[in-house]
């Protein structure tokens, strides 16, 4: 078996994304090229690396070995590309995945309790949706994520073994709705109510749940707006322009114009919020990332 870094690196971009496409895009390639590199791989090593399914590409149980070890591999090459440039880090790098509606409400005061508490340790953050950041945890490329998950709360993917996580805390869904419109002075709403309202959705691929629009809505919801950022979408609903779900956490960060609604006629949608890793022992900076994500540190 003879395989290249670049081959490595492509099957750990492809874990990560989750699809040949999403692949192809961060590391410049076409689609076809990703492809071709994915079915040389397994000719190469003489197994199935990848699951070819309708709503995109996960690891086997193969593919998931060889992952591991290019993750140790990858790690290898970086570390020893900074020793012979002589750029040997003062501090730990902890790489942290951000879920889209936690940044706000979480990562500012939890990077404040980081600098007072172990000022060695810097972070990096990037952003993603539960099930994006899932798959950087499994591929190597963040150390420790943020995640949500939903009753029954089951793990945040069905691969072995377990990420660890532990819960930051438990928060209800609500309806962010103008302080002027419809809605106006009202601290709840009957989920019939909101059958014909216009939404505000952030886009998501065909096998991501759809973020914004109540769950359960009777009907086929009426998508007015799409938007990924928050501040976009909290300001297109203070403007008065439709309405979106938001977990309770970001009740503090609001902008002007907006206020939260409690469903009635419906079941109570509660948000965990969750804090997750590899299996195995963590690094110190990791554990000290985790220690200020969590309310009580």
């Amino acid at each position: 078996m003879d395989l290249s870094s670049t081959d490595l690196r492509v099957l750990r971009q492809i874990a990560e994304s989750g699809s040949f496409t999403a692949a192809a895009g961060r590391l410049g390639y076409t689609q076809s090229a990703i492809s071709r590199q994915a079915a040389s791989l397994e000719r190469n090593v003489g197994a199935a690396l990848f699951e070819r399914r309708s709503d995109g590409v996960r690891l086997t149980p193969a593919g998931l070995t060889l992952l591991r070890h290019a993750r140790t591999i990858l790690d290898s090459l970086a570390a020893a590309e900074r020793d012979l440039t002589g750029a040997l880090p003062q501090t730990e790098l902890v790489r942290l995945g951000v879920l889209l509606s936690a940044g706000a409400a979480i990562l500012p005061a939890a990077l404040t309790r980081l600098a007072a508490t172990d000022p060695q340790v810097t972070v990096v953050t990037s952003e993603g949706t539960t099930p994006s950041l899932t798959r950087a945890l499994r591929a190597g490329t963040i150390d420790l994520a943020l995640l949500t998950s939903r009753p029954p709360h089951r793990p945040p993917d069905g691969e072995s073994p377990r990420l660890h996580t532990e819960t930051i805390e438990d928060g209800d869904l609500a309806v962010a709705a103008s302080t002027t419109g419809t809605f106006a002075g009202r601290a709840s709403v009957h989920i019939d109510e909101l059958v014909d309202a216009a939404w505000i959705a952030t886009p998501s691929p065909a096998s991501e749940p759809l973020l914004g629009v109540w769950p359960g809505l009777p009907g086929r919801p009426r998508i007015a707006h799409t938007a990924r950022d928050w501040l976009t979408k909290l300001h297109l609903v203070a403007g008065g322009f439709g309405v979106t779900t938001v977990p309770s956490r970001l009740s503090a960060v609001l902008p002007p114009g907006v206020t939260l609604l409690r469903v009635e006629g419906a079941p109570r949608e509660v948000r965990r919020l969750l804090v997750a890793r590899l299996a195995g022992r963590p690094s110190a900076g990791v554990s000290a990332v985790a220690r200020a994500l969590m309310p009580t540190a």
